[in-house]
């Protein structure tokens, strides 16, 4: 035991300041003068600075602890020589070694160990202008945040907006500039998964060992909770849905629980009939432009671009379009700027996308270009002649016979964005209408390489929209099988991983569930999560050999089959 009073006068120097530099020791080994200094030290930091500090906490008086907020879980310590600045909530058993800096928003789950010398940075220094000093502009701020059960080495820099997953480890001298999956081991300048510690590419244990018993167990239940959790985002004072809880009412939200109550109750929301949400939908088209723009004042739509496409407009032609034909209906004018659109514009619209860096939007143009040309028709109203055939003439041309789609593959993302852009640009052409895709072996490798990315399709970093844009063209391309034992076994390991992300009485997050990410809007239960996750397992159990235990297939915006004619 250290006890300033029993060491002699050359030694109590040194003595003094040993368990500030060695703190997993000072509950025990500390004498109670310097265990009653301690704990009126945090007394203090808990009136005057408001922290939140647990049971068998240390913090050196040799630290520097400026944070506006500060809560360390029990058994939590800051050593010697730290540098504390911003916002840290820590779980409990996590360290704070000598000479670490942690600055930022940050938040550290439970039994995170962080060596000496390390630096967690939750900003950053904007420097867009070369003509004023860096210190002068402006700072970022979006975070980090570090699960549970993680070993961060000595001389580590974790840098603003990382996202560490649980049980993972960053070895020392590791500069991380990206989110770590959980269960990895990385290392280097930049950081890369070195091997795994636990993780993704270990076999994943199937819910009840019954995969077929875990869907048809699901899908009871959801049925079961069905009309509860609709209800959760109807706004009684509006009489609209909204997407969470407290949130605005959109466009977009009506129109996602017409869908899910399709697909679970087999007709409206329990809220409104299908007449009333019929005459809404169609009272919001503009009759100048066939659009219907983002709910504004009065929860009335805002005049929309007339232009091909702007967002949120765009997305509308799918959603809105498809409600109604849910509810035996249709929109009540052409969407008349995609009307008058001519083959050239269509060629133009087409070049002016970013085919090299934005392939999603690009996608997402094409995706909604094909939407208003397929509803044009199917109402009677002519499109320009030849705009389709460009449509689909540009597509074919310009594929690539080595990955069978569009854009740039490579770069920062991946693939990501040639995967995601792909299921936009094929859904609203080949999809909707019924026509074969191009190198469809192709793509089946291209998703499959996709696939083994452990930043978008590990447990924990899986979304919606990732996991759609590899279901869809899988399923888009089952007839050519190609590779057909992979794409089962991979729809099955993503459908187990889908079912869980479930929230009993909520539905689904558009991020999958997960403590270090479990501030993030995105993983909160949502119209646009249940909806989009709930075709999602259509698909994947329809590879799998298992969408018959499901007892309900999407006939909206995510169908799998053309779109019906009328």
């Amino acid at each position: 035991m250290v006890d300033e009073d029993a060491v002699g006068t050359v030694g109590r120097d040194f003595a003094r300041s040993e368990l500030d530099y060695t703190p997993w020791f000072f509950w025990d080994r500390a004498g109670d003068t310097a265990k009653h200094r301690q704990l009126a030290l945090q007394d203090a930091l808990a009136g005057e600075r408001a922290y939140r500090l647990g049971e068998r906490c240390f913090v050196s008086e040799l630290s520097s602890v400026t944070n506006e907020t500060l809560e360390l879980g029990d058994r939590s310590y800051v050593a010697a020589g730290a540098y504390l600045s911003g916002s840290l909530r820590a779980g409990r058993d996590c360290t704070i070694n000598p000479y670490t800096v942690v600055r930022g928003e940050i938040r550290l789950g439970n039994a995170v160990r962080i060596g000496a010398h390390t630096s967690l940075i939750g900003f950053n220094h904007t420097m867009a202008d070369p003509d004023v000093e860096v210190h002068r502009q402006a700072t970022t701020a979006k975070g980090i945040t570090i699960g549970d059960d993680v070993w961060i080495g000595s001389h580590v820099v974790v840098l603003d907006g990382v996202t560490v997953g649980d049980k993972s480890v960053l070895a020392a001298g590791a500069v991380v500039t990206k989110d770590v999956p959980a269960g990895a081991v990385v290392g280097g300048n930049p950081a890369r998964v070195i091997k795994w510690r636990t993780g993704p590419d270990r076999p994943q244990r199937r819910p009840d060992g019954d995969l077929a018993g875990a869907v048809t167990q699901f899908a009871d239940a959801a049925r079961e909770q069905a009309a509860g959790i609709i209800d959760r985002y109807w706004d009684g004072g509006t009489r609209l849905f909204s997407d969470q809880p407290g949130a605005a009412p959109t466009v977009r939200a009506q129109c996602d629980a017409i869908e899910v109550a399709d697909l679970l109750l087999g007709g409206p929301p329990p809220r409104l009939d299908a007449a009333e949400l019929t005459d809404l939908l169609r009272s919001w088209q503009d009759p100048a432009t066939g659009l219907v723009g983002e709910l504004g004042e009065g929860h009335r739509p805002t005049p929309p671009e007339a232009t091909v496409f702007t967002w949120p407009a765009g997305y509308h032609v799918l959603c809105v379009g498809y409600a109604l034909d849910l509810l035996g209906s249709r929109f009540a004018h052409p969407v008349t700027v995609v009307a008058e659109a001519s083959a050239a514009d269509v060629m133009d619209g087409l070049r002016r996308q970013d085919w090299t860096d934005e392939v999603w939007s690009s996608g997402a143009w094409v995706d909604e270009l094909g939407t208003a040309l397929h509803q044009n028709a199917r109402m009677g109203a002519a499109n320009s002649p030849g705009a389709l055939e460009a449509l689909f003439g540009w597509l074919l041309t310009n594929a690539d016979p080595h990955t069978g789609m569009w854009g740039r593959a490579g770069g920062p993302d991946g693939l990501l964005q040639v995967v995601n852009g792909y299921y936009r640009a094929t859904r609203g052409t080949f999809a909707q209408f019924g026509h074969p895709v191009p190198y469809a072996d192709r793509v089946i490798d291209t998703v499959l390489a996709h696939s083994r990315d452990v930043r978008y399709f590990a447990p924990v970093r899986q979304n919606a929209c990732n996991v759609l844009d590899v279901a869809h063209p899988l399923w888009l391309t089952r007839r050519s099988g190609h590779r057909s034992e992979e794409v089962v076994e991979l729809a099955r390991r993503l459908l187990a991983d889908a079912l869980r992300h479930w929230t009993p009485d909520q539905g689904f997050g558009f991020q999958a569930p997960h403590p270090t990410t479990a501030s993030l809007p995105a993983t909160a239960p949502s119209l646009q999560g249940t909806e989009m996750w709930l075709a999602i397992i259509w698909l994947l159990s329809d590879l799998a050999g298992l969408s018959g235990q499901l007892g309900y297939r999407p006939r909206g915006v995510h169908r799998p089959e053309p779109a019906r004619p009328r």
